[in-house]
Formats: structure tokens, sequence, C-alpha cells
């Protein structure tokens, strides 16, 4: 039987499924982090740093001022603090180490040369041996960066081809992230000495069981979405994703649903149906709640485009904007940057949608604040005034 939700339910569903509802804690500590990560199920990673680095921001957004290096350790801490892989899932992500049986499908794909971007997948066959070599160094030396490659460059080798290799290598699993060294460079290592011993030692599911595992993630993380919205989560294919939901939604484990203007849509079982959210929070590009530009314009009528890569005087916005969430609307976007050296967060520009309340500027200027505090900045300059 098909669910029938209302636009107004599908967006309370939807932010109660991204934590949104959840009132930040005084203090948020490494169970409150864990928690926001295990529902998301991922983290994206950008290189913009002109806020912040993209994957500390979705966690800031729900648990307000965290500390980063809870994070940090999450990820590339000792191995007894380590949470969290590196591995491409939407984009390169972050992902809890629960995910790593769920993604070996692809990593087997990639390492018959049937995943990944085309230039690398030559490293599966007639370019392997190269891999094998970049691999062997790595085995032998210990963890590298693609720049220790560069440096160490002799006769045919080139630095290009070697970060071809260590991509490959990724992709397939043989290698994985480290550690990060300042300038945010990837150091690589041997899976089997990154990862903790008691996952690899999970089995592996076959391909269609891992499917339907990263598309139960993925409902339970949108709360109701689309076909192309649950594919898009963790980027399966078509056909794929889609023997996944038939099967999950056989199941009862996804309802199918039906939402005004939308395409069929699917709900979680078990999503919240909250009667009102009460949320505060600036949301990075790269946000699960944002990243599908269409699914944001479906839900809150909030037309969203990142221009880092337009050019100046045909941004509409401004440079890295941020959209504004005030209880259960996008209300607003705002274009920032974090000045270090003069420790101050620029808000270079508001722009307030038609219907946002009268008070939209001062709670903006209130979530600035504890950005400015979260990013260790002394105080906020601007928005100017509207």
């Amino acid at each position: 039987m098909t669910e029938r939700i209302t636009n107004d339910e599908a967006r309370r569903i939807a932010l109660s499924a991204q934590r949104l509802d959840v009132p930040r804690p005084a203090a948020a500590d490494r169970g409150h982090l864990r928690r926001t990560l295990d529902r998301l199920g991922l983290h994206q990673i950008d290189s913009v740093n002109v806020l912040a680095r993209a994957h500390y921001l979705p966690a800031f957004s729900r648990l307000g001022p965290y500390e980063r290096s809870l994070l940090d350790r999450a990820a590339w801490g000792r191995p007894g603090d380590r949470r969290l892989f590196e591995y491409w899932a939407h984009e390169a992500s972050l992902l809890p180490l629960a995910l790593h049986p769920l993604l070996r499908w692809r990593m087997a794909r990639a390492d018959r040369g049937e995943a990944g971007y085309r230039p690398l997948r030559a490293f599966a066959g007639e370019r392997r041996a190269l891999a094998m070599q970049v691999l062997g160094r790595i085995r032998d030396e210990g963890p590298l960066a693609a720049s220790d490659f560069e440096r160490s460059r002799s006769g045919w080798w080139e630095w290009s081809e070697s970060k071809q290799a260590l991509e490959w290598l990724f992709w397939a699993g043989h290698i994985t992230t480290a550690t990060r060294r300042p300038s945010f460079e990837r150091v690589y290592d041997l899976t089997e000495r990154v990862i903790p011993a008691e996952i690899l030692a999970l089995p592996t599911p076959d391909e269609a069981e891992a499917h339907r595992g990263l598309i139960e993630r993925a409902a339970r993380a949108l709360g109701v979405a689309t076909l192309a919205e649950l594919r898009d989560y963790f980027r399966l294919a078509t056909g794929d994703a889609g023997r996944a939901i038939a099967e999950l939604a056989e199941e009862g484990v996804l309802v199918p649903a039906a939402v005004p203007g939308w395409p069929a849509a699917f709900l979680h079982r078990d999503a919240s149906r909250p009667r009102r959210v009460k949320a505060r929070a600036l949301l990075a590009p790269f946000d699960p709640l944002v990243w599908e530009r269409a699914r944001a314009e479906r839900l809150f009528g909030f037309r969203y485009r990142i221009e880092i890569y337009t050019p100046a005087e045909r941004r509409q916005h401004g440079y890295y904007v941020l959209p504004f969430l005030l209880d259960e609307r996008l209300v607003g976007r705002v274009d920032l940057k974090a000045d270090r050296k003069a420790s101050r967060l620029l808000a270079h520009a508001a722009h307030l949608e038609p219907d946002a309340p009268p008070h939209t500027m001062d709670q903006l200027r209130a979530e600035l604040a504890e950005l400015a505090r979260w990013l260790g900045l002394d105080r906020v300059v601007g928005p100017p005034a509207s």
C-alpha cells in the first residue's frame, strides 16, 4: 500500500532523518559525534578550505561547537581511536568502519578494472605491474604520499603515473588513507595496516546484499526519498539500486510513498514523523540535506547552486555560500570566509528568502557567532544590512 505524505510531512521527515531535529548538546562528546556519523553514513571530503574543511561542517550543523580533534582522531588517529575510513561513497568520504564490508564489492570491481575513473582502469590490466611496484614501496617503506614519489622520481618514473597508480590502488582497496598531512595531502598505507583486524575479519556480503545494505542506510539517512536520491547517496548504478529498492520494498523495509509533485518515492519504515521541527543550522554545500539540489528545491522551494567555479562577475550569491535552516525552512543563504590571519569570520553577503520570518537576521547572527567561536575566530564582520 502506498503511503500518502504531504510536502510539509516530507520535509519534517527529512529533517528528522538527518538529525536536525535533535537539540544540540551543551558539550558534544565522542558519542554525539558517533551517532551523527552513524545516521548520516558519511561526511563528504572536499579540498576547499575557505571556511573550514567540508567534512567538519555537517557535525557542526547538528551538534554546534564540537572539538574537531574528535573527528580527526576518529578518522586518522591511533588504531584504538579509529572509527572511520576514507573511500569513494558519495564522492570521497569519511565513513563509519561498519560500512567497510558493504563497499568491498566496489573495491573488487575496481581491482578487475570495472569501476573507478576510466583513465585508472588500465592499472587493473596492462599497467598492473607499475601499480604493484608502487604498492611494494609502501609495503617496504611504510606510509607514503604522492609527493614522496615525486621527490624520488628517477628514469622513466613520472609523478603523474605514480599518482594514478596510487588512486587505482585506493579504489581497489589495496591501500587506504593512514593519515593526512597539515596540507591535507593523503598519506597512504596498506589497508591491513590501517583498518582494524576485527573489521577486515567481518564477512564480505555478495554484491546484491551489499547494495541492499547501502540503500537501507541511504533510506534511513533521508527518511523519504526517490529512487534517484537513494541511488545517489552512495553513488550506486541505477540497475543495482533499482533491484535493491525492489527487494527492500518487498521485505517491508521501504514503503512506497506518494508526495505531491515528487516522482515515485519510498519511506523508510522506521522514519520518524515529528509534528514540528525546531532547528537552526548553517549547511555546508556538501551537506547531505542539500547536496542533491533538486531534492532541496522540492523539499524547501529553495534553489541552491554552488558558485565556486563560476566566474566572479557571474556569481549570484557569492563564492562559498551556506544555506541557513531555521526550524523547518531554508530561509536564506550567507557567503562566508574565515580570515584566519585577522581572526575574523567574514560574512560578505546574506540573502534572505521572500518568506523568511522577521527574526531571521537575528537568528543568523547568533549562528554566525557560534560558528566563529567554533572556528576559534574572535569576531564576525557582517553581513551587510539588507
